[in-house]
């Protein structure tokens, strides 16, 4: 019994100790769940300096910088594979406007490359317009050959549907003066010869020119019969597809006079195989053509001042405008120009951009009103 007594009494004993052994292991990691040193750490991700550096991406220079690109567009034209329409057979004043021009505009750097000249004739000029403006309304690198003949036409609404207002007038850089020419073994040995010839019989002498009928080159001969007092519509008029034309058929016998230009005339004068009666200048002309008098000089209040300029497609860039009205300016002061202005027989006068563009509105608006003077038009 006391044995049994002794044996309980050592068990309680031990099963006290293990449980004041065990208690104390399972307290302490309760600490270890409320870790406040590990949730303390959250403001860390949410003060995340990554995060608040966006506006550096918002403010990123290189899309603030797109002006940049932008300017560089504004007159960024550069003159490709460029083309020169000539409204007229080789020869004429369209013609050398082209080759004088282009030759220049090659040499001095303006134009990569030699400019390729298309002589494109028919109806005064009207087959070239028509086709610059149904067939070439966005071509950057065309620039067409341009004088009073073009704007006359215009004036008597001989393009058709066609006005002022389809092209883009660039400039003009040269003025030509007007002639009356004949071969070298003509009858009229001066202008009062031609002129009293008239008086007599209006239909005794056949002009020719580069132009058609009411184009320019007749309404030369038309305001000269008009100053001396002789229906204009009385003359005979042989209309040609340029001046290099007129001037084979005067030399070949086919027509008596030539109102043509210095630029179409010159190389026949120096070479002895015409003779020319007039200049329709307000004043006398030097060089080849020193000692020729002006109609005016000899009674006839007539003048008849051509400008050799360009126009281009109505729809042509504004950039490649702004850089063919450069270029021409650039071109007319050159000493190559001066050289091509000199042979021709043609003076320095120009007119670029929208001094230009006035210029030929108004050239047209007078042009109507002497076209309706003189019977060609209602």
């Amino acid at each position: 019994m006391k044995t049994k007594t002794f044996l309980l009494m050592v068990m309680a004993l031990l099963i006290a100790a293990l449980a004041a052994a065990c208690a104390p292991a399972e307290e302490p990691p309760a600490p270890a769940q409320e870790a406040p040193a590990q949730e303390e750490a959250a403001p860390a991700e949410e003060a995340a300096p990554a995060e608040e550096a966006a506006p550096a991406e918002e403010a990123a220079p290189a899309e603030e910088a797109a002006p940049a690109e932008e300017a560089a567009v504004t007159g960024d034209f550069t003159p490709g594979a460029v083309e020169c329409i000539a409204p007229a057979n080789p020869g004429g004043g369209w013609d050398w406007t082209c080759r004088s021009a282009g030759q220049v505009l090659s040499d001095i750097g303006l134009v990569d490359g030699a400019v390729k000249v298309t002589n494109m004739a028919g109806g005064g000029g009207g087959v070239a317009f028509a086709n610059v403006v149904t067939q070439q309304n966005d071509n950057d690198n065309l620039l067409v050959a341009a004088s009073p003949a073009t704007t006359l036409r215009l004036a008597q609404g001989q393009f058709g549907e066609f006005t002022e207002d389809d092209v883009r007038w660039i400039g003009s850089v040269g003025a030509d003066f007007a002639v009356i020419s004949v071969a070298k073994d003509s009858p009229y040995q001066t202008l009062e010869d031609l002129m009293t010839a008239l008086k007599e019989d209006p239909g005794s002498v056949n002009f020719g020119g580069g132009s058609a009928i009411g184009g320019q080159d007749h309404m030369k001969v038309m305001v000269l019969a008009q100053a001396a007092g002789i229906d204009p519509l009385t003359l005979k008029y042989t209309p040609f597809d340029g001046g290099g034309e007129a001037m084979t058929a005067m030399l070949g016998g086919f027509i008596d006079v030539f109102p043509g230009d210095v630029s179409e005339v010159l190389g026949q004068l120096e070479a002895g195989e015409v003779r020319v009666l007039a200049t329709l200048t307000d004043e006398p002309m030097g060089g080849k053509l020193e000692g020729v008098p002006t109609a005016k000089e000899q009674g006839y209040d007539a003048e008849w001042i051509v400008f050799r300029g360009f126009y281009g497609p109505g729809g042509m860039s504004d950039d490649a405008y702004n850089y063919w009205v450069d270029a021409l300016g650039q071109m007319a002061d050159s000493p190559e120009w001066q050289e091509q202005l000199q042979q021709g027989g043609l003076e320095k006068i120009v007119r670029l951009g929208p001094d230009f563009d006035a210029f030929v509105r108004t050239q047209i608006t007078n042009f109507r009103q002497l076209s309706q003077d003189l019977g060609l038009i209602e």
